[in-house]
C-alpha cells in the first residue's frame, strides 16, 4: 500500500478514536494512543513492520511544536501573579517524582528488569534515570477537561493548571540532565567532573542559547512582515522551529530545550505573541497530536509491555507517591490553603503529552537500543493508566475541595 495511503488511514483513525474517547469522558490522547495500539503493525498486518522506523521527522516537528507551547505558558507576568505557591508546588512535586522514581527503580530493577548481559551501570541505573526524568511532567488535558464540565473554579483548580503547565519545564530539564548522566555510564565513562557536571551543562546552556537566538529571530522576522496572513505565520515558524531543532541535533546541544526556549522568547518579547500561540492552537495542534499520539502508539512492543508490567505499574505507584509528598510539602513550605495542601495533588496524577515525545526521542539515540524498549513500553503503559485514572482523580480532588458544581 502506498505511504500515503497509510498516513491517511493513520490521521483517520487516530482522530475517529480521539473524538470516541472524548464521548466517554476521556482525553483524545488516550483515543490516539488507543488508535496507534489498534494500528500496531504487531496486531494488524495493514501497516509494514518497519513504517514506524521511518518516522522520525514527524516525531521531531510535532516535539518542535509541542515544546515550542509548552514555552508559551512561560509569560513573566503571568508566573509572578501566580505567586510563591505554585513555584514551590512545582518544584517539590516534580523533584520528589523524579529522585522517588530513580530511587525506587535503581533498588528494584535487580528483581523486576530481567534483561541479557544486565549490568548496574549499562542497564539498571540508566533506566531508572530514564524512566525517572519522565515522572515530572503532568498533563493538564484531563484535569481541564474535568474543570471546563463540571465549571470548577477556585484556588485549587487555578493552582493545579498552573502547576501542570509549568512542570514540563523541569520535566525537560530532568530529562536533559539524565541523558546526559545515563549516556556516560552505558558508553562505560568515567563518572569525573567533565562528564557528570561540565558536559551535561554544556548540553542545556548551549540548547538554551540557540532557542535565544532562533526565538529572536523569529520576533524580528514578524515584526517586519507585511503580510500579517495566518498561513504565513504558520510557513515562518514551522521553518524556524525545524531549523531551531536542526541545529541543535547538529551541534549535538538539547533539542527540546532549543525550541521551548525559543517559545519562552517569543511569549515574553513579541508584540505579536498572542496571535502566534493562538494560530498554532487554532490550526496544527490537534493534527500534530493526532499523529503524534498514534504513532507512539504503533511504536509499542507488546511482547515488552506484558514482560515489564510490573515495572509499569510500580512506576505508576512511585510516581503517584512523588507527586502526592511533593504538593503536600511545597504547600507545607509556602503556607497554601489546607485546600489546596490536601487536594492539589489529585490534579496531577494523569501524565501524556510530553513524555511521550521524550520516550520516543530516546528510542532515536542508539547508545539505549538494548533499553529503549522497556523505557516505550513502561512510559506508553503507564500514560494509559494515568490518562485513565487521571480524570477520575482530577474529580474526586475538585469535588472535595468543594469546586465542583452539580453537572447539569
Amino acid at each position: 500500500m502506498p505511504s500515503i495511503a497509510l498516513v491517511g488511514i493513520i490521521i483517520f483513525v487516530g482522530f475517529v478514536c480521539g473524538e470516541a474517547a472524548q464521548k466517554v469522558k476521556l482525553p483524545k490522547v488516550t483515543g490516539y494512543i488507543l488508535a496507534g495500539i489498534i494500528l500496531n503493525p504487531s496486531l494488524l498486518s495493514l501497516i509494514p513492520q518497519d513504517f514506524t522506523q521511518h518516522t522520525d521527522i514527524v516525531t521531531n516537528i510535532a516535539l518542535s511544536f509541542i515544546t515550542f507551547s509548552v514555552g508559551g505558558t512561560l509569560l513573566y507576568p503571568r508566573i509572578k501573579k501566580l505567586g510563591k505557591t505554585i513555584v514551590y508546588i512545582t518544584l517539590c512535586e516534580a523533584e520528589f517524582a523524579f529522585v522517588t522514581v530513580v530511587a525506587g527503580i535503581t533498588v528494584a530493577a535487580p528483581l523486576l528488569i530481567h534483561a541479557p548481559d544486565a549490568t548496574w551501570t549499562t542497564t539498571f541505573i540508566p533506566i531508572a534515570l530514564l524512566v525517572g526524568c519522565l515522572a515530572s511532567p503532568t498533563d493538564p488535558s484531563a484535569t481541564l477537561a474535568v474543570a471546563h464540565e463540571y465549571k470548577a473554579k477556585g484556588p485549587v483548580t487555578s493552582t493545579i493548571m498552573g502547576v501542570a503547565a509549568f512542570d514540563d519545564v523541569l520535566g525537560i530539564v530532568n530529562y536533559s540532565l539524565a541523558v546526559a548522566l545515563a549516556q556516560a555510564l552505558v558508553a562505560h565513562r568515567k563518572l569525573d567532573l567533565s562528564s557528570s557536571l561540565l558536559k551535561p551543562a554544556a548540553v542545556i546552556l548551549g540548547g538554551i542559547a540557540l532557542g535565544v537566538i532562533f526565538g529572536l529571530l523569529l520576533n524580528l522576522l514578524t515584526k517586519h512582515m507585511k503580510k500579517e496572513t495566518e498561513g504565513a505565520f504558520i510557513v515562518a515558524i514551522t521553518a524556524l522551529l525545524a531549523l531551531c531543532f536542526g541545529c541543535a541535533t547538529l551541534l549535538r546541544t538539547d533539542e527540546l530545550l532549543a525550541t521551548m526556549t525559543m517559545g519562552i522568547i517569543v511569549v515574553n518579547y513579541n508584540t505579536k505573541r498572542d496571535k502566534i500561540f493562538k494560530i498554532i492552537e487554532r490550526y496544527t495542534e490537534e493534527l500534530i497530536f493526532v499523529l503524534f499520539f498514534t504513532l507512539s502508539g504503533m511504536q509499542l512492543d507488546f511482547s515488552v509491555l506484558v514482560h515489564y508490567l510490573p515495572l509499569v505499574v510500580f512506576f505508576v505507584l512511585l510516581r503517584t507517591a512523588g507527586k502526592v509528598s511533593g504538593a503536600i510539602t511545597g504547600a507545607a513550605i509556602s503556607k497554601a490553603s489546607a485546600n489546596v495542601k490536601k487536594y492539589v495533588a489529585g490534579g496531577l496524577i494523569p501524565q501524556g503529552g510530553i513524555v511521550v515525545g521524550l520516550a520516543l526521542i530516546i528510542k532515536q539515540n542508539h547508545q539505549f537500543d538494548h533499553i529503549s524498549d522497556i523505557i516505550i513500553s513502561v512510559i506508553l503503559g503507564a500514560t494509559i493508566i494515568h490518562e485513565l485514572i487521571g480524570p477520575i482523580s482530577a474529580e474526586t480532588a475538585l469535588k472535595k475541595a468543594g469546586e465542583i458544581k452539580t453537572h447539569q
